[in-house]
């Protein structure tokens, strides 16, 4: 996994070459709404990719992760059906959903079903490559094949490509000082339960790196967003809890008010636990800092995982799971 975790740049590179090369017709009716399927390793990157255009996409941008999909789904809507392996039982089983509803639905995959599918019913579809050990070390690929699809279909404009490049020399440039960082973060984590604050309009790189230490640590561990948390968790700290590290990402352009807060919160929540790690993002965009972020937790979760003596790679739990479903 720390191969993989340190190609990451490199991934973001390849994804624009291959977002730059695909075929992606243009829309025959407008597009009033998008849908993103996909779960895990490959639904993550819808949540990044909605974050990073809700500035600009005139349209609501909804992430599915399950085995059904809303009502309002229609010829009017696009949909991105994300399955790095093409086999995710949950999305295709909602990608027969979509179908009947007549919506326009491009797939993003390395194979499997879901590539055959697409060919077989001749859809717009981009190959993703499928060499890599670990969907969730992909991150790069689908993330970024979801803002092309978005951008082929008149929805943004083609500014993340430039964002996504310099992110790639902000993460090689910085490498060695994230990889420190980390380091010495995951070992105030050890032995802890790590709690994850941060701005609400970065939540998908808490709930990534919330999966990361669920997966390659093999670690529990949970995340809020601010200011939403002010209104509900903050009241739940009451107690000494010292088996609970908090770590807050921050960055220098949040919302002031949101920054007001954090500063509150770590004057109330410091009372009761002696575990509270601060980190501000680096970049000179969201994009940027997102990936700055993503990057700096994703070595988190590896050396927590070196750590605890635990194989990041493995997922035999999952495994067993899909097994046992398989035998209904």
């Amino acid at each position: 996994m720390d191969k993989l975790i340190a190609r990451f740049s490199d991934q973001l590179r390849e994804a624009i070459e291959i977002g730059n090369k695909a075929k992606i017709s243009k829309p025959q009716r407008a597009i009033d709404r998008v849908l993103i399927a996909g779960l895990g390793g490959s639904g993550i990157g819808g949540d990044y990719a909605e974050e990073f255009v809700r500035d600009q996409c005139p349209v609501p941008i909804i992430s599915s992760k399950g085995y059904d999909i809303p009502a309002w789904v229609n010829e009017s809507t696009l949909a991105i059906v994300s399955s790095y392996s093409g086999n995710t039982e949950e999305t295709l089983a909602a990608f027969e959903k979509i179908e009947k509803t007549g919506a326009r639905i491009i797939c993003i995959t390395s194979g499997g079903n879901l590539k055959e599918l697409a060919e077989e019913k001749s859809l717009d579809h981009i190959l993703i490559p499928g060499d890599w050990p670990s969907p969730r070390a992909c991150l790069g690929y689908s993330m970024v094949q979801q803002l092309f699809v978005l951008h082929y279909c008149g929805l943004t404009g083609d500014d993340f490509i430039e964002q996504i490049g310099l992110a790639a020399d902000l993460l090689d440039r910085e490498e060695d000082d994230i990889k420190t960082r980390a380091r010495q973060i995951a070992g105030m984590l050890e032995g802890k339960t790590p709690v994850l604050y941060i701005a609400d309009r970065m939540e998908a790189v808490a709930v990534r790196l919330r999966q990361q230490i669920n997966e390659n640590s093999k670690m529990l561990c949970w995340h809020h967003v601010i200011p939403e948390m002010n209104h509900n968790e903050l009241v739940g700290w009451r107690d000494q809890r010292n088996d609970l590290a908090v770590v807050m990402f921050r960055n220098r352009d949040d919302h002031p008010r949101v920054q007001m807060r954090m500063q509150i919160n770590k004057e109330i929540i410091t009372e009761y636990t002696d575990s509270w790690i601060e980190v501000f993002s680096k970049g000179g965009s969201q994009v940027q800092r997102a990936m700055y972020l993503t990057h700096l937790g994703d070595w988190i979760s590896w050396y927590l995982a070196d750590m605890r003596n635990m194989d990041a790679i493995e997922v035999k739990v999952i495994d067993y799971l899909k097994g046992e479903l398989a035998r209904d």
